[in-house]
């Protein structure tokens, strides 16, 4: 018997963040093997995840991946752990077609309780028709209880614990108003001093937690069965994959190395000065405009990548890893392997699910990006993409020789991105 369970909000904004991690390191604390995960395509609550206990976080999507997919990932990281965490997105019954892909759908279909937290800043007793209504709505999802946050007085949280009794739904506590739960920005990077802030925060999450929440209840609520899948080491396929790691390149999703069957070998463009030998170089996304400077100072590295590349080396980039590709961003040289300048003037959020179709081949994956190629000097898409409705989005996907890019990162963990270079 373990523990599991989903944290679920009634929308964005509404502390998940700061309970997930809180409870992630409060655990953790107590020598507790703790599993992260989480809902839907981000790759940044992973990052602060993996802080939190040590161990690498797991996206579960709907979109990008099967059913059955989900199930065995989730199946498959649990079973040598204590406790699974899955930090949900948005509110819990958003999806990306109504509920379906939403928290409260994973929730259901890995058959696992859900902890809804509540904000109730200015708010008290009418928390209990948000109870009511989230408990209510869809009665399959099994709400274990509620955890309280923003919650500014001992007293303030007697008026919230009475709603929870009179919508007959468990009160696990609550986080109260604290100055210092002020979640990282998303866009810090992973610097040494973004690093030193996110620990911060992860503390004294974890501090707060410990003080008003009740978690060895919260644990007792939460017990589930999982059965013990046997750990049989994956056929490698012979080939050797160079990994971009650092500050400046991190967006990965783990399932998606696992996938590959290779040999990884992790390298950094700001501070190696060559490539390692690679049957593939992988570019993720990331935080190069952060590092611009440092990235343009590193000539050797981005030699070595426009050799690679000239020479027929196969490299798949994805949105800051084109970037890297590119002649450069706002002024700073990149590696020139693609005559795009990119920028960061007039930045807008572009993001969504995508289905990339290449002739013969296609992925799932997610856009996600503030950056713009502003010259393209006629570089035409070797892919159509479309977003979640099935409409055409004018995003491209570039190849020269055997380099692939674009700004979609891709989900390939069900499938052989091989195919890529087949077709």
């Amino acid at each position: 018997m373990k523990h599991a369970f989903l944290i679920a909000a009634a929308s964005s904004g509404c502390g998940k963040t700061t309970l997930s991690l809180g409870l992630m390191r409060a655990l953790s604390r107590r020598n507790a093997e703790v599993q992260p995960f989480k809902c839907g395509p981000d790759y940044i609550d992973t990052q602060y995840h993996r802080l939190a206990t040590g161990r690498d976080s797991i996206n579960l999507d709907l979109f990008m991946s099967s059913e059955s997919h989900v199930r065995n990932l989730f199946d498959r990281y649990s079973s040598n752990a204590d406790i699974s965490i899955i930090e949900g997105a948005m509110g819990m019954f958003d999806g990306f077609d109504d509920m379906n892909g939403s928290a409260a759908d994973i929730a259901l279909k890995l058959d696992i309780p859900v902890i809804l937290l509540i904000n109730a800043a200015s708010s008290s007793f009418s928390v209990a028709a948000t109870i009511f209504g989230f408990t209510r709505f869809r009665p399959e999802v099994k709400v274990a209880g509620v955890v309280f946050n923003r919650v500014a007085s001992a007293n303030h949280f007697r008026f919230l614990k009475d709603a929870c009794q009179a919508t007959g739904v468990e009160c696990f506590g609550y986080i109260g108003k604290n100055e210092k739960l002020q979640t990282p920005s998303r866009h810090l990077g992973l610097s040494l001093e973004s690093m030193s802030e996110i620990e911060r925060f992860i503390d004294v999450a974890a501090s707060e937690t410990e003080k008003t929440v009740d978690i060895d209840r919260l644990l007792d609520a939460t017990t589930i069965e999982i059965q013990p899948k046997e750990q049989t080491a994956p056929t490698k396929n012979a080939l050797t994959v160079a990994v971009a790691r650092d500050e400046a390149f991190n967006f990965i999703y783990p399932a998606n190395l696992e996938q590959l069957h290779a040999d990884i070998v992790f390298f950094s463009p700001l501070h190696d000065s060559s490539l390692p030998k690679a049957d593939l170089v992988y570019l993720p996304g990331g935080y190069p405009e952060l590092f611009s400077e440092e990235l343009e100072t590193n000539e050797a590295m981005r030699k070595a990548i426009k050799d690679y590349a000239e020479n027929d080396g196969k490299i798949l980039a994805e949105c800051g890893g084109m970037i890297y590709l590119s002649d450069e961003i706002d002024g700073r040289k990149m590696c020139g392997v693609f005559p795009l300048k990119t920028t960061m003037k007039g930045a807008r959020l572009k993001l969504g699910y995508r289905r990339v179709v290449f002739d013969g081949f296609e992925i799932s994956g997610h856009e996600f990006h503030y950056s713009d190629v502003e010259d393209h000097v006629g570089l035409s898409s070797v892919a159509q993409q479309y977003n979640l409705r099935g409409e055409s989005v004018s995003t491209p996907v570039y190849r020269y020789k055997n380099v692939f890019a674009g700004y979609t990162h891709l989900y390939w963990a069900e499938t052989d991105i091989f195919t890529l270079w087949k077709q």
